[in-house]
């Protein structure tokens, strides 16, 4: 009797918000090294920090939802993975409840890391956050993403 194990899979994320509004983009990687990208335009105004911490909470569901029980996780945002990991306090309120909802679902996914990359080294969910922005399709349907975080909702 023989149990593979299969490597974790990677998932990269990012988020950007800008006047016209937020975005977020999230890149997986399974284990056959195949790319699932995702992207999403975020409809309520925000801040950076909010919209990162947004893009790694629709990945960290997402993984939840695939049943994804190892993951590792890469970000270019030094505030959101510091805070995450610890080494920097949650100063700003507006962050806390972003950064208490992150840190459940990561318990939620089991073997779970989490690591600063530089943004060269997260183009693909860089890339597909600044899509979300030139992609406004008439006619979408709206999704919340976080009932217990307020009114933000994905397109």
């Amino acid at each position: 009797m023989a149990i593979e194990v299969q490597p974790p899979w990677k998932m990269h994320f990012d988020g950007a918000a800008h006047h016209g509004g937020a975005r977020a983009g999230v890149v997986f990687v399974t284990s056959k090294s195949e790319v699932l990208p995702y992207i999403f335009m975020l409809t309520q105004l925000c801040s950076n920090n909010i919209a990162e911490y947004q893009a790694l909470i629709l990945g960290i569901e997402m993984a939840v939802e695939m049943k994804r029980l190892q993951c590792q996780i890469f970000g270019d945002s030094q505030l959101v993975i510091n805070q995450i990991l610890g080494s920097y306090e949650v100063k700003k309120p507006e962050l806390r409840p972003f950064h208490g909802y992150a840190k459940k679902l990561m318990g939620w996914v089991g073997n779970v890391t989490i690591q600063h990359v530089p943004r060269k080294e997260n183009k693909k969910a860089d890339i597909l956050a600044a899509l979300a922005s030139l992609l406004t399709l008439p006619d979408q349907a709206q999704v919340t993403i976080f009932q217990n975080l307020g009114s933000t909702t994905a397109k």
